[in-house]
């Protein structure tokens, strides 16, 4: 009913940038909070960053101040802009929506794949 798919992953040094993106397809009815996590080898999944429908943001405390999360509405498009990375960002990042599909039209949680970014310091 509705796929998620992100993108813009990769390797980069410390202190560089990547923008990640992640898309909603398919029988959307509406899409209400956007988020990211991420998973780093061995540990537990966090909540990096979330967007309201409203655009209200909250940031995790690691990365306020470098991280951005951003959404267009008419595209059901997340963004996180990842700035002065460091190798603790190190994780597999997956995007989150709580959407309504048009066949369900009950809210639930959507999840992507993951994309994955690596630091080096």
């Amino acid at each position: 009913q509705v796929q998620l798919v992100e993108s813009g992953g990769g390797l980069v040094q410390a202190g560089g940038s990547l923008r990640l993106s992640c898309a909603a397809s398919g029988s959307i009815f509406n899409v209400n909070a956007m988020y990211w996590y991420r998973q780093a080898p061995g540990k537990q999944r966090e909540l990096v960053a979330g967007i309201t429908r409203g655009g209200t943001t909250n940031y995790v405390e690691s990365v306020k101040g470098r991280f951005t999360i951003s959404r267009d509405n008419a595209k059901n498009t997340v963004y996180l802009q990842m700035n002065s990375l460091k190798p603790e960002d190190t994780a597999v990042y997956y995007c989150k929506m709580q959407a309504t599909s048009r066949e369900l039209m009950y809210a639930m949680d959507y999840w992507g794949k993951g994309t994955l970014v690596t630091v080096s310091s």
